[in-house]
């Protein structure tokens, strides 16, 4: 064989390692995102639970708020703030893998004893708002 075709076929030789390395490195890249993406949608996003739990902390605050005032339509914002920290909480124990009861309609609110167990339940995996 002539000194130009082993050049050549060295070259090419090295140029199918590079090419199938890229393409392993490439593949493994895709599997790691992938199982992150898994993981993810199994776990959830950890900046969306912790919004999750300063929404809860807000709408508890308003709910309070709301107890102690006498003003127009008190009662109407009460039970919409309500039913908004209901769904926020049913959001969350979902998340948590809990079981959920919902409501029937979107402004209905939940029942004070299954509002405490969600409560209660999240408490002892770790959250707070």
């Amino acid at each position: 064989m002539t000194p130009r075709i082993e050049l050549l076929v060295v070259v090419a030789t090295i140029w199918v390692l590079v090419v199938a390395t890229a393409l392993a490195c490439a593949a493994f890249r895709e599997r790691s995102r992938r199982r992150e993406r898994e993981r993810r949608s199994r776990e959830g996003d950890p900046l969306d639970t912790l919004v999750l739990q300063l929404r809860l902390g807000q709408m508890a605050a308003e709910i309070q708020q709301l107890a102690g005032s006498h003003g127009f339509a008190a009662a109407h914002h009460t039970r919409a703030a309500q039913a908004a920290y209901d769904a926020l909480l049913a959001e969350a124990c979902r998340r948590a893998g809990l079981d959920v009861v919902t409501p029937l309609r979107a402004t209905e609110v939940s029942r004070e004893s299954e509002r405490l167990r969600e409560e209660l339940e999240l408490t002892s995996r770790g959250w707070s708002w």
